[in-house]
């Protein structure tokens, strides 16, 4: 019998850390994990909640190109070699020791949640750490490194889904989301009059 609520979290994720004083801090996970571990919600018959390992470079190159990757693996490293052509180094996504592996983690805990559900492990499955959907194939945006969402809709195209609804409640547009399927055949970004038949079809509701 499958999980009813399939919950991606552990103090891991937590470095995912662009510095103190940069508005995506990783205080927001845990305070959105306190909570829910102090009302018991994680302790709930039914939920069950696990980590993730770090992405693949393979999984992560079905939708970001692979000199864009190494770019993020060489500042990594080295924070102050950061390439800014790849949105790296910048405001708003500064360079830090180990981020592509942090990032990568988001990534890898997104695509399990979509298999868990595809495959009829779980419900329903949430990862509260991801939605980065301002990364575009080839350089960071808006905070994020690498895109979950756009890697766990590619997954699931993959894996025989004909159609998968995107739709992004945030106050900011999904660019990078839409970006990264806007060429692809089988995709539909679903924007008013620029709307095309596809599998994908991306839902801006909040602006």
């Amino acid at each position: 019998m499958p999980t009813q609520a399939r919950v991606v979290w552990d103090s891991s994720f937590t470095r995912y850390d662009f510095g103190p004083t940069h508005p995506i801090a990783p205080a927001r996970l845990v305070l959105t994990a306190r909570p829910c571990d102090a009302l018991g919600v994680f302790d709930v018959d039914g939920v069950e909640v696990v980590g993730a390992e770090v992405a693949t470079d393979e999984l992560l190159a079905t939708v970001h190109d692979d000199d864009y990757v190494a770019a993020v693996k060489a500042a990594s490293t080295d924070p102050s070699a950061a390439d800014d052509a790849y949105g790296l180094g910048t405001e708003d996504d500064p360079a830090f020791v180990d981020m592509h592996d942090a990032s990568a983690r988001v990534v890898s805990g997104t695509v399990d949640s979509c298999r868990a559900v595809w495959e009829g492990e779980a419900e329903h499955a949430v990862n509260f750490t991801g939605g980065l959907h301002h990364a575009m194939r080839g350089k960071a945006s808006g905070f994020c490194v690498y895109n979950d969402i756009a890697v766990g809709i590619q997954w699931l195209l993959d894996h025989g889904a004909e159609r998968v609804a995107y739709v992004d409640v945030d106050v900011h547009h999904g660019d990078g989301v839409e970006r990264i399927f806007w060429d692809d055949p089988q995709g539909d970004a679903d924007l008013g009059p620029r709307a095309r038949s596809g599998p994908l079809r991306v839902h801006r509701v909040a602006e």
